[in-house]
């Protein structure tokens, strides 16, 4: 180990601090999921990342590999009454670490012994099964299509959250990280989607929707316009289950398992989300405050409030997987805390043992247009 940590008490794993830690649960195991954490992404690293990733390792037997600068790992371990690194997990030491004002599309170069570049390394190198950060979006966007790589034969990976709906969450793709799509991506997009619904959420026959104006097949721009048509023929041939065009209020009262979308179209759709539901919990509390009358009445329907505030917390959700990358990764919210942590570790084990990216990549061959109709790189 680096010569920093020579003060830490032997209890510690120091043989963990190596590129590749050793002797994990996993590999005595050998069947034991084991994910990768970037301890030094978000606006709460590393207290978020490391604590949430313990309670993980806690709850769902995971094993973890946090990466990121040893010696604030262990200090934050310590400041939590951690003295001995729990049974199956590792540490495994990044100098560096991306910040939120470093170039995106750069940072992971530039930095190579960054906690993003590390643990997207370790991920390549099959190491690890998943990967999760908080880190910079961009940068891990490009870092996972640069390092780990797209799905060969997938023109680009989307960010495909799953958002609160009336038939309980629907995966919107893609929600930024492609603001402008030729039709080619909006197809696969759609496979992708349908994949993630139907071996993630456990959806059988997911219902697909593009996201438009208007159900009519007339209305549009021309990318939705010259999608829909694609979309029929791959349901026509029994491919995915597409049900057409989905204004977004259906697509909120739960219309569809699936909402296709380009980056652009899709990331206002999620704020707008976003904003709603602040909005409606801040009015609804200012309400309830109003009277003696108004606060018993809160008392009488706190469950219901609860419930409420827990299918609109995205904390419950844990983050957004990157799909179209050959290996899974979950982007957390840059201001996830540790609750948030540990759901984005859960979601990347069933991202992981769902068989999703297997499914695409035997699949690829009909999600992709014949060479003379397909969109230059």
């Amino acid at each position: 180990p680096p010569p920093q940590f020579a003060n830490w008490g032997t209890s510690f794993q120091k043989e963990a601090f190596g590129r590749k830690p050793v002797n994990t649960a996993a590999e005595q195991k050998g069947n034991t999921m084991k994910i990768i954490v970037d301890a030094m992404g978000g606006d709460n690293a590393p207290q978020a990342p490391v604590m949430g990733a313990i309670q993980a390792n806690r709850e769902y037997g995971v094993d973890i590999i946090l990466v990121g600068r040893g010696e604030e790992i262990l200090k934050t371990l310590a400041d939590n009454g951690i003295s001995d690194l729990p049974s199956g997990v590792a540490v495994s030491h990044a100098s560096e670490v991306v910040e939120m004002c470093d170039d995106p599309a750069t940072a992971f170069r530039k930095k190579k012994d960054s906690s993003l570049t590390v643990g997207l390394n370790l991920l390549k190198d099959g190491t690890g099964d998943a990967f999760v950060s908080a880190g910079s979006t961009g940068a891990l966007l490009s870092g996972a299509t640069l390092v780990a790589k797209r799905i060969k034969g997938i023109r680009r990976a989307a960010l495909a959250p799953v958002v609160p709906t009336g038939n309980g969450g629907a995966v919107l793709i893609d929600c930024g990280a492609n603001a402008e799509c030729p039709p080619e991506y909006l197809l696969q997009f759609a496979y992708m989607g349908s994949y993630y619904a139907e071996k993630v959420l456990g959806r059988p026959s997911p219902k697909v929707g593009l996201l438009n104006i208007g159900a009519e097949p007339s209305k549009g721009t021309t990318l939705q316009t010259t999608v829909h048509p694609m979309l029929e023929a791959a349901a026509e041939a029994g491919r995915i289950n597409f049900v057409g065009n989905v204004e977004a209020r259906e697509a909120v009262e739960g219309a569809v398992d699936v909402i296709v979308s380009d980056g652009y179209s899709g990331n206002i759709f999620l704020k707008t989300m976003e904003g709603t539901g602040i909005f409606l919990a801040r009015e609804m509390k200012r309400m309830f405050k109003k009277s003696l009358v108004t606060k018993l009445a809160a008392l009488l329907v706190s469950g219901g409030l609860r419930d409420f505030k827990k299918l609109m917390d995205s904390n419950e959700v844990g983050g957004t997987a990157l799909v179209g990358i050959s290996k899974p990764v979950i982007k957390a919210h840059g201001s996830s805390n540790a609750y948030a942590i540990q759901n984005a570790v859960r979601q990347a084990r069933d991202f992981a043992a769902s068989g999703m990216i297997e499914s695409i990549q035997q699949n690829i061959d009909l999600m992709r247009l014949d060479p003379p109709m397909a969109s230059k790189e």
